[in-house]
């Protein structure tokens, strides 16, 4: 990657999937303004950061003498509260910035999407996404048919709903809305899977993302604890879960919606637990946002919110994320 203008010189193959990229986002585009969609852009530099549980890059802002972060999501607060001013339906594509491992799947800059739609729901925005993905397929590869990471999928089929406790309860026999943290740490260290931090919130998560390599997709996943989703409105059904909902494909997550929490006293006190879980060093916790909750109290419309990024293209090209990228960062030469 170092001498990435050679690799690009030298390789028609590489240049041609850059060229896919550009479609690719083209064809999000595309498809979000036909269907009455309008593109925003929204602060990248933040007081307070949210919309996503990740630690976030910090950066000084000389003339106000002000701390400010770098977003780690694409305004989803800010989406939110152009809702409350009378916009049904945004979308915002752009780079965000999380300071957090590189992986296959992970990157501390890429670009995602994201878009609110004013008195839709999570069945109407999980219909939305599964009708996304085939039109990108479609437009990008002229298919939607696909190989990848050693599984078969066709987004074109029927996406079955796979419920979150059901599933690791299927694979490792927890009933994770019984059991204690210390019994999921017990259970981690028997399928040798190494875990960070205490709180309940990261152990299931840690659990779900070992669940979740063996599914092929594509499905959504639905179900999810209100723990992991602090931004999701309530199941009326099942208080205790959210109308969280996540596209599933190749064993990966490749993107994430819900019916947004729009109850300022649930926001509030959703906020007061990710407070409590940064106060104790979780540092991927979200941060509290007074502001947005006082733009609630004056009224947000129900509304639905989905995103995904990078990692879907990379899957469709069957190549690690940092493969995708132009000029992937690197250490310097020493």
């Amino acid at each position: 990657y170092r001498h990435r203008y050679l690799d690009l010189l030298l390789s028609p193959e590489l240049k041609t999937m850059f060229a896919r990229k550009a479609a690719f986002w083209s064809a999000t585009r595309e498809f979000l303004q036909q269907r009455g969609f309008l593109e925003v852009e929204t602060p990248t530099l933040e007081i307070t950061t949210g919309g996503a549980e990740a630690r976030p890059f910090k950066t000084h802002h000389n003339d106000f003498d002000l701390d400010l972060y770098l977003r780690i999501s694409v305004g989803e607060l800010w989406q939110k509260r152009l809702l409350a001013a009378g916009f049904e339906k945004t979308f915002e594509i752009g780079r965000v910035y999380r300071n957090e491992g590189t992986s296959a799947e992970h990157l501390q800059e890429f670009t995602n999407m994201e878009f609110y739609w004013a008195y839709a729901g999570a069945k109407e925005g999980m219909k939305l996404c599964r009708e996304l993905y085939i039109a990108i397929a479609k437009k990008v590869y002229g298919q939607t048919k696909f190989e990848a990471r050693g599984f078969k999928f066709d987004l074109a089929a029927q996406w079955p709903l796979i419920d979150y406790s059901e599933e690791i309860k299927k694979q490792t026999g927890l009933n994770i809305e019984k059991v204690f943290d210390d019994e999921i740490k017990k259970k981690l260290d028997e399928l040798k899977v190494p875990y960070q931090g205490e709180n309940r919130e990261r152990l299931l998560d840690t659990l779900w993302k070992h669940c979740r390599k063996t599914i092929t997709g594509p499905a959504f996943l639905v179900g999810h604890p209100k723990i992991v989703a602090p931004l999701s409105k309530s199941n009326p059904q099942a208080p205790e879960k959210t109308e969280m909902f996540q596209p599933l494909i190749a064993g990966s997550e490749v993107g994430r919606g819900y019916s947004e929490l729009n109850d300022p006293l649930e926001q509030r006190a959703r906020f007061d637990e990710q407070k409590k879980l940064l106060a104790a060093g979780d540092e991927e916790a979200m941060m509290p946002d007074e502001e947005f909750v006082e733009m609630l109290e004056y009224g947000m419309p129900p509304a639905c919110g989905f995103g995904f990024g990078e990692r879907l293209f990379a899957i469709l090209e069957d190549k690690p994320l940092r493969e995708t990228q132009l000029f992937p960062l690197m250490r310097p030469k020493i």
